[in-house]
């Protein structure tokens, strides 16, 4: 049992992480296609390695991911979720993976790892475009950004990048629709997306819901009480098992 899986469990039949927070929601075993997906032969091999600390498969059951559901991967990175996803969601769903092009300009493999993806999965459309040219398909189920919520507040970004962004979430997704949010813990400061790559959780619910958001839940898989939240998620002490909140957020039905 890895440390972080020891620690959530922990953590899972405690009262909660604070007296203000909604009740914690503790993870259960994957159902089926979620469990087909991260047994998918085109993953590479590095990704599957990640999976004891990222817990994907209780990540995205709690998320809501279904066969046949239209979602978005939000900042997709090297397409670690996105390729689980695709699989997850089966021929009649579909991914929409967002690579921003300023990531791109910033790092030209982001562009050659989206291409991969999109090659390998018949279901997946590859959006390049920058963050203020975005606009996702409408009638979304779920958008889901892992460890990125934090990058759109870095100081290369204009001031309301986030509120943009979680504007247009907002207005892809269908009503009743689901946006989950998972990010290293950061102290309330402005300058801590830049300096640490992380983010104070309080902030990010307060812009989320200021878009029209309702949230929905918290769960403490990724939590880790033994991250002082004080170095940079790079930092070689806490790179891979920095504390994480992950965070649920409904669009209303009306």
């Amino acid at each position: 049992m890895s440390r972080r899986y020891f620690l959530a469990a922990v953590a899972a039949v405690s009262i909660g992480l604070s007296a203000a927070a909604a009740p914690i929601v503790a993870w259960a075993a994957p159902p089926a296609p979620i469990a087909a997906a991260l047994a998918d032969k085109g993953r590479p091999e590095a990704d599957t390695k990640r999976d004891a600390a990222r817990h994907p498969g209780e990540l995205l059951a709690w998320a809501g991911v279904k066969p046949g559901q239209k979602v978005a991967d939000f900042i997709m990175g090297g397409g670690y979720f996105t390729r689980i996803l695709s699989v997850a969601v089966g021929p009649k769903g579909h991914v929409y993976a967002f690579q921003p092009a300023e990531f791109v300009k910033f790092r030209a493999a982001y562009a050659t790892e989206q291409k991969a993806v999109a090659d390998a999965y018949s279901n997946v459309t590859p959006i390049s475009t920058s963050f203020g040219d975005l606009k996702l398909p409408d009638g979304l189920d779920l958008v889901l950004t892992v460890q990125n919520y934090h990058d759109l507040h870095l100081k290369a970004f204009p001031a309301d990048n986030a509120a943009k962004m979680n504007a247009e979430i907002f207005r892809a997704l269908k009503p009743g629709g689901t946006f989950v949010v998972v990010d290293h813990v950061g102290p309330a400061d402005p300058g801590t997306p830049d300096k640490l790559h992380r983010i104070d959780p309080a902030q990010v619910r307060s812009e989320v819901e200021a878009a029209g958001f309702k949230f929905a839940g918290e769960s403490n898989l990724l939590r880790n009480p033994a991250d002082s939240h004080a170095v940079g998620v790079f930092d070689k002490s806490i790179r891979g098992e920095t504390d994480q909140f992950a965070m649920k957020f409904g669009k209303p039905k009306k």
